[in-house]
């Protein structure tokens, strides 16, 4: 099979996929400026501000400064040319960095450490509330979408301040991730260039078994009610167990690497992963039936354990960029592979899909008066060493899983109640955080930063870059929310001007102005035998990017579950939503060692106080 990828990593590989064409959807992408490099010596101020409340001590303080003063006035000149000729002479000085250092570099399991969920709200009730036809509407909705930005009538993102790249979304379908044997993954995308959506198929899952579904026949999509007749003979027709196969996917990188060279001996097993690799998209039918936040978002987050058996994770395949998982009960989500595409184009595919679903004027399609294909299993060859490999991939998921500790938090009110106090929803919720995680430590020094993502977006290929939330204002306020002897009118003055910080860091960060990016594409081009600059080893330095609070938000008024994993082994990740008007929505993961329960209730307590001082500050100016 020609189009198979082999086990070296093509040097082409991203520029491989289909050209962008001109279109509503990438009408935009030739008007975007490119990534700026900032400005040096503003990127070294900023970062001595970063530092202030990060120090232990002055001391501390005054030796990292002066660390920084040294590289700006001997190695980071150098350094910072040599960066402004390679974003002179590349569309995106960044790019491949962050592809490769960033994600696919990574090799410990994407599954919990990098891999994100959402979850999805109820199926319309208009629609057949059987697992199958939970599965057949997401299907039909989610081909529509594909065909409508493979024709470029997808709508591109955008904000106040224009339009965003949409250079990921070539990478949404048709394509999947493969484990490099050489320490370094690609993607590999089998879209065609002038395709408009008409053909193409899909793969299901059920019980750790494959099932290729042509999506589309004669032309056109297959219509709603025979998506869920397809599912359906797939749910009658797989009874028992296959060999679990998907998990193997959810390994350390370089033993899955080994593990996919193994599996591919076997021509059969070629066959089989040219058509997962190849499919549109994944649907997994989960045996799991999750009933409450905590189950729902650990069952798309790792799938269940049952009898010390990851049966969630056999029955996935976690290189794909989107699969779509469908439970037992109806209750359904999806599962993204973040290396190439962030959180925010999924978000925006599940929207829309959803939003196509709730709406009764949507077109389910119409069924042929012809015969449809019945449904083909794969069925792999499972050779003693597989077999192996699978038993040791089962315990390594096991032991990842109930690693993992989960907590969920709903707050009493939302961004009305937050606006009509004056203040950014997404500072608020910042906030909150900041003076929980100061509680749940107590008299403990601070040992990392706080990671909020920004995006980027508004440049060409933009990703994101980091806002660092930790500020000498916002730590002033955390205090004075601790000292009985400070009055709600201080605390309310302290928390204006940590909230101001806050927002002036936003919006740097998502101009590219942080300092995180710019520091790796400094240290990136030193040259074989040059030295690490100290400021790079700097305890302080390295202890503010440290991500012991890993924080983001998006919005989806569908998700009533979102998010992903701690980033070191001894923080917490922090999801949150700020869209709802009556109600903010966290979720926090961390290691089993952590406290995370705790931590969880010092944010419904933070919450309460922060909403508290700002009606008490409120009712004494009337």
């Amino acid at each position: 099979m020609s189009s198979y990828p082999n086990s070296r990593r093509p040097a082409n590989w991203k520029s491989a996929a289909p050209a962008v064409p001109t279109s509503i959807t990438f009408g935009a992408q030739d008007k975007l400026q490119r990534l700026p490099v900032p400005d040096l010596h503003t990127t070294l101020d900023r970062l001595k501000e970063t530092l202030k409340p990060i120090a232990w001590s002055e001391e501390e303080l005054r030796n990292v400064e002066r660390k920084i003063d040294a590289f700006g006035a001997g190695k980071g000149p150098e350094l910072h040319k040599r960066l402004l000729q390679r974003a002179a002479s590349t569309p995106h000085w960044l790019e491949q960095w962050w592809d490769d250092i960033g994600y696919l570099g990574y090799r410990d399991s994407v599954v919990i450490n990098v891999s994100y969920y959402y979850g999805f709200d109820a199926h319309p009730t208009h629609l057949s509330q059987t697992p199958a036809g939970r599965a057949a509407g997401l299907a039909r909705a989610v081909m529509v979408f594909r065909q409508n930005l493979k024709k470029g009538l997808v709508t591109p993102e955008a904000t106040k301040e224009g339009p965003l790249c949409m250079d990921t979304y070539r990478w949404m379908f048709d394509c999947c991730r493969i484990p490099g044997l050489e320490g370094l993954d690609w993607s590999v995308s089998y879209a065609k260039p002038g395709d408009l959506g008409d053909s193409g198929h899909i793969i299901v899952f059920r019980k750790n078994r494959p099932w290729k579904v042509n999506a589309t026949q004669d032309g056109r999509i297959l219509s709603t009610a025979e998506f869920e007749r397809q599912i359906q003979y797939i749910y009658d027709n797989t009874t028992s167990e296959y060999p679990g196969i998907g998990v193997l996917t959810a390994s350390n990188r370089d033993v899955w690497a080994k593990d996919y060279a193994e599996l591919s001996k076997a021509r059969e097993n070629r066959a089989i992963l040219h058509e997962i690799q190849s499919a549109a998209f994944v649907i997994n039918l989960d045996s799991s039936k999750p009933v409450d936040p905590i189950h729902h978002s650990r069952a798309l987050w790792h799938g269940d354990v049952v009898s010390g058996t990851p049966i969630g994770l056999r029955n996935r395949w976690v290189d794909k960029p989107a699969q779509f998982i469908v439970f037992e009960n109806g209750h359904a989500g999806v599962m993204g592979e973040h290396s190439i595409m962030d959180g925010t184009p999924v978000a925006r595919l599940c929207d829309n899909i959803l939003d196509f679903l709730a709406d009764k004027e949507f077109d389910h399609g119409s069924p042929t008066t012809g015969r449809l294909s019945a449904p083909q299993p794969l069925d792999w060859v499972v050779t003693q060493s597989v077999s192996r490999a699978i038993a040791k991939a089962d315990e390594a998921a096991r032991e990842l899983i109930e690693s993992q500790a989960l907590s969920f938090h709903l707050t009493s009110y939302g961004k009305d109640a937050i606006k009509k106090f004056g203040v950014s929803p997404d500072s608020w919720a910042q906030m909150i955080v900041q003076l929980a995680h100061r509680r749940l430590r107590g008299s403990e020094k601070r040992v990392g930063g706080t990671y909020e993502a920004a995006t980027t977006r508004k440049f060409y290929k933009g990703r994101t870059e980091a806002i660092r939330v930790v500020s000498s204002e916002s730590d002033a306020w955390v205090e004075s929310m601790l000292d009985d002897k400070v009055g709600s009118l201080e605390r309310k003055r302290l928390f204006d001007l940590a909230t101001k910080k806050h927002i002036s860091l936003a919006r740097a960060a998502g101009s590219a102005q942080g300092v995180d990016r710019h520091f790796f594409g400094l240290k990136n081009l030193l040259e074989e035998g040059e030295e690490l600059p100290e400021i790079y080893s700097d305890p302080v330095y390295k202890r503010a990017s440290y991500w012991v609070l890993s924080t983001s938000a998006i919005f989806s008024k569908h998700f009533p579950v979102y998010g992903w994993g701690e980033v070191v082994p001894n923080g917490f990740g922090v999801a949150y939503m700020t869209g709802y008007d009556d109600r903010l929505q966290y979720t926090i993961t961390s290691r089993k060692e952590m406290p995370n329960a705790r931590f969880c209730e010092e944010i419904a307590k933070a919450a309460v106080d922060l909403y508290a001082l700002h009606a008490e500050v409120q009712k004494s100016k009337l």
